[in-house]
């Protein structure tokens, strides 16, 4: 084909006018449904139609599934009689006692081994034998050392935050890139200590994070079973209720759970975001 035969096919071609598919119509309704808080609620809304089908079919027998919609009104009832507001309060005071102590000694131990090899091989040993055991079997020794108190109740929940921040800890140190430490030495960054603040945490801070934030779900549920033992508390509101078959209020105090969980939550996630304001978003 010749040059001019060439020039002349690639001019036919540029001549064909360009089909472009037509934009998609706005449908402004259809991304409001597909919003997050839509459908979150949608689905809360099948979740207690399911539940109200449940305990209308009854299901369980002996009426064991709650109407979801009495409820409220048995939470309104123990706030009235004052059992909700002091069981609230006495359950935090052990709660925010075990969740610091377990976090704070989870993290450091945590740290220690995966810093020092030394340290780790002492501990392997222990944490193989303590690990398995679940918070819940620490409560008759809570019982003998603390009797029923809130010291008793804050040690079995800091057992299980403890187990959650250690392994969480120690596999964000480890998992530390090398290069980092190599680039603070060619930067004169030397020394443990300098090396710990400036390097190993910022790096390891959102592996730790994570487990902290992971361990105050955790503690919640060490707090229901070092109450169930008799100590004040939601549990033992909880225990109480279902002893005489009263299950509107022990979801009543199950939902105070959720609550509760949601408010540490929601604090931690601020407190995080300012702890890590370094990384990018």
């Amino acid at each position: 084909m010749s040059a001019s035969s060439q020039a002349t096919l690639v001019a036919g071609i540029a001549a064909i006018p360009q089909i472009t598919p037509a934009p998609e119509p706005q449908r402004p309704w259809v991304n409001r449904l597909r919003s997050r808080g839509v459908l979150a609620t949608v689905g809360l809304i099948a979740f207690v139609a399911i539940w109200k089908a449940a305990q209308a079919s009854g299901l369980g027998g002996d009426g064991t599934v709650p109407d979801p919609f009495a409820i409220p009104g048995a939470l309104l009832a123990e706030w009235q009689a004052g059992r909700l507001q002091t069981a609230v309060e006495s359950s935090l005071i052990h709660y925010a006692w075990g969740l610091a102590l377990g976090t704070l000694l989870g993290c450091a131990l945590g740290a220690a081994a995966a810093l020092s090899t030394l340290i780790d091989q002492l501990l392997s040993g222990v944490v193989r034998v303590l690990r398995p055991i679940p918070p819940l079997a620490w409560v008759i020794f809570a019982i003998a050392w603390f009797q029923i108190s809130h010291e008793g109740a804050a040690f079995v929940i800091g057992i299980g935050v403890f187990w959650v921040n250690f392994y969480t800890t120690h596999a964000a140190v480890r998992g530390v890139e090398p290069r980092y430490y190599e680039l603070a030495r060619a930067f004169g960054q030397s020394g443990r200590l300098r090396s710990l603040l400036d390097v190993t945490l910022p790096a390891a801070a959102p592996g730790i994070l994570a487990g902290v934030q992971t361990g105050i779900g955790a503690a919640l549920m060490a707090l229901i079973a070092a109450e169930l033992i008799g100590m004040p508390g939601i549990g033992q509101e909880m225990n109480v209720a279902a002893g005489v078959g009263d299950y509107a209020t022990v979801a009543a105090y199950m939902l105070v759970i959720s609550a509760i969980y949601a408010v540490f939550d929601a604090a931690f996630v601020q407190l995080e975001k300012r702890a890590t304001q370094w990384r990018p978003s």
